[in-house]
């Protein structure tokens, strides 16, 4: 007879969907996760305001009739700048106490780029929309940091990359012999005021996981999509249940061969997805016509999105 703990179970999911409030539309994530009622409001704080800043950055793109693409990176450049969550400086660390970058964008053209084990690009969603621009391949593995500054991006040591609360956590982690925390992830999706839309995801993957680990985050189809037919869409969770299930591009097939609705199709992706012990996750999703959903059955999920009376965080 199968463990208790170990037979797959429902998990309650949350789900916001939004009808097209504009001209365009953005999402943004910074990672799914446990309860964290113990936050203190200070902390909140500074978690919201780092939302608040990304989700103006890549605003401000699509108020000035930029592209979808070039607002999701901008997006996600400021989340990875923000050593709160678990993207660029700040990242979490690797078993071996170094930080590995993943990190994927993808465009209405069904054009992307991603890179993964990423250890010196100031920006990994920089080096992945260049790996998109620059390369005829679509995702490399430990880029090197003369590729990532022959191509006119800013490196760094990976000393930087590190920070006291990360050093903390991964002590904590080894001395109470505890498995690492399996979310947490940024990502962005947008729709342009041309119809198009973009997806861009980055993260540190799990603390203490093993080095040269890799996650959904830059598998495109996994934790990364966008098609101009369907949507765009970016995850945050357990990795491995969004690989195993080709989790982003199960939504968009929904939509494509069966007529869902996005936000039928996110509901019944999770449902057959994102049901075993620990597989849970959120994501942030548009469709062409500017509709969003935002959903999760993680106990948290932090996000942005606008609502029709402002910006919504989800802290």
């Amino acid at each position: 007879m199968a463990d208790e703990e170990s037979v797959a179970r429902p998990l309650e999911t949350r789900l916001w969907a939004l009808p097209p409030l504009g001209e365009f539309s953005l999402a943004l994530h910074g990672g799914a996760g446990g309860r964290i009622e113990e936050l203190s409001a200070q902390r909140r704080e500074s978690f919201e305001a780092g939302l608040r800043r990304a989700h103006g950055a890549g605003r401000a793109v699509l108020a000035d009739g930029g592209a979808a693409l070039d607002a999701v990176c901008a997006a996600v450049e400021q989340l990875e700048d923000d050593p709160l969550f678990n993207a660029g400086r700040g990242a979490a660390l690797a078993a071996d106490g170094s930080v590995e970058h993943d990190a994927a964008v993808m465009d209405d053209d069904g054009r992307a780029g991603a890179i993964a084990v990423s250890r010196h690009a100031k920006n990994p969603v920089r080096l992945a929309r260049a790996v998109l621009e620059n390369s005829s391949h679509l995702l490399l593995v430990d880029p090197s940091r003369d590729l990532a500054a022959g191509w006119g991006l800013q490196v760094r040591e990976q000393e930087w990359f590190v920070t006291e609360a990360r050093r903390e956590q991964l002590e904590r982690i080894r001395s109470r012999h505890l498995t690492g925390p399996r979310h947490g992830t940024v990502g962005a999706v947008a729709r342009d005021r041309q119809g198009r839309v973009a997806a861009a995801t980055s993260t540190g993957g799990m603390a203490d996981q093993s080095s040269g680990r890799v996650g959904d985050s830059p598998v495109i189809g996994a934790g990364t999509y966008a098609r101009g037919d369907s949507l765009a869409v970016s995850c945050t969770g357990e990795g491995e249940a969004f690989i195993r299930g080709v989790f982003s591009y199960d939504v968009a097939a929904r939509m494509r061969y069966l007529g869902a609705s996005l936000a039928d199709a996110v509901r019944a992706s999770i449902a057959a997805e994102l049901t075993a012990k620990d597989a849970s996750g959120g994501l942030v999703a548009v469709a062409p016509d500017g509709s969003v959903v935002v959903a999760h059955n993680s106990p948290t999920l932090f996000a942005a999105y606008e609502g029709p009376d402002g910006l919504v965080l989800l802290t």
